[in-house]
């Protein structure tokens, strides 16, 4: 428990720390001379470079543990944002953000790893994950608007400079307070569930349950990608720091609030994964096909979306996957994740004059909603806890 409270400390500042950047990327963008195109460009690779750290990241964590992992993504993410703050052309920020996609894709799935491997009783692990979503949503909710306060009153170079020194102040406090002995920790934890597991075994243990489970995250993360790039150029790119700060802290708070709603944990996790993709779609709709529905009302609707999906999603893993090889079960799932996000604000920036990039995202989730396979496999059924799937 102690390390699950550390490693909730260490995420709240790191989230705190990202997300904060969230309202004041694009603008510091435009004040360098970037088009839109190029924004979505800039946006795109960052989640372009997650791709070759999520598949590093996937074997050596299960190999190594996730304590160097995290504390490596924590160092390095400060050390490019301090890099950041005296960026003079849009070409710098998209080559450091590209670096940062890098370092940061480690960040994920090290700690949904190690989470996972604290316990290997299904409830606790669910508490666990949901433990995860409570920390990542209370610092989003506050991050954005600080953020744009931030700015408002320092300037970006400034802003930028501040979250770096705390990205790596974490990042020192995770290196000196996790304890080293958690890789042999995670290892008894993880390795006994198969002694006598064949070659073969070991092969398909990379991909343990269907790939249209992954089909999910990576629409998620596409959508997510447009709602991310629309929302600061909303009116033409006119809208206010601070307004899109609070926008984007509203998102968060509607995801605390069914965060905060435990009994959603007796439920199936396949349940609640398809209804809150369904209430996503629906509220991408909405802002596509009815523009006269108050904005902020929407995103807080999308938020109590985000809020179902995403403890739903983590605990469907762990039980698909029987709970071995979760390093790389979260690689994938971050894989995923990495490509939806690179894609997402490119074809916004690309169709954003022709069609809504709303409906593009609402069309996408429908397609990963009916991809999602609704009859567990004898396989699958083998590998995870039948009776923890169903109820």
């Amino acid at each position: 428990m102690k390390t699950a409270i550390w490693l909730y400390l260490f995420l709240f500042l790191a989230v705190f720390d990202l997300h904060a950047q969230y309202p004041i990327l694009t603008p510091f963008a435009i004040s360098l001379g970037a088009a839109p195109t190029f924004i979505g460009w800039m946006m795109g690779i960052y989640s372009l470079t997650h791709l070759p750290g999520n598949l590093i990241a996937g074997t050596q964590i299960d190999k190594h543990g996730s304590r160097r992992y995290i504390v490596f993504s924590l160092l390095g993410a400060g050390f490019i944002l301090l890099l950041q703050a005296y960026v003079q052309t849009p070409w710098q920020l998209l080559a450091l953000r590209s670096i940062s996609g890098f370092v940061l894709a480690f960040l994920s799935p090290a700690c949904l790893a190690l989470l996972a491997q604290l316990s290997s009783d299904p409830v606790k692990q669910g508490k666990y994950m949901s433990g995860h979503g409570v920390v990542h949503t209370l610092a989003s909710v506050v991050s954005p608007a600080a953020g744009a306060i931030i700015v408002g009153s320092m300037g970006f170079s400034a802003t930028f400079s501040g979250l770096g020194y705390l990205l790596i102040l974490t990042g020192v406090i995770a290196f000196m307070t996790m304890p080293r002995g958690i890789v042999k920790q995670q290892e008894r934890v993880t390795e006994p569930a198969k002694p006598d597991a064949s070659p073969a075994d070991a092969t398909s243990a990379f991909l343990p349950v269907s790939w249209r489970y992954f089909a999910l995250p990576l629409v998620i993360a596409c959508a997510q990608g447009i709602l991310f790039f629309e929302l600061p150029l909303r009116g033409g790119g006119q809208s206010s720091i601070m307004s899109t700060g609070l926008l984007f802290s509203i998102i968060s708070i509607g995801a605390l609030f069914t965060l905060s709603m435990l009994f959603l944990n007796r439920y199936s996790p396949k349940l609640r994964l398809v209804a809150g993709v369904l209430l996503m779609s629906l509220c991408f709709f909405v802002m596509a096909a009815i523009p006269q529905v108050p904005l902020s009302t929407v995103l807080f609707v999308l938020g109590m979306s985000k809020g179902i999906i995403f403890p739903a999603m983590a605990t469907l893993f762990i039980r698909l996957s029987g709970g071995s090889k979760l390093g790389r079960i979260f690689s994938l799932q971050s894989i995923a994740t990495s490509i939806g996000s690179f894609i997402g604000p490119i074809t916004a920036g690309q169709l954003r004059v022709g069609l809504s990039p709303y409906f593009i995202a609402f069309l996408l989730l429908m397609i990963g909603m009916l991809l999602l396979p609704y009859y567990t496999s004898r396989r699958e059924a083998s590998l995870s806890d039948p009776k923890s799937i169903l109820n």
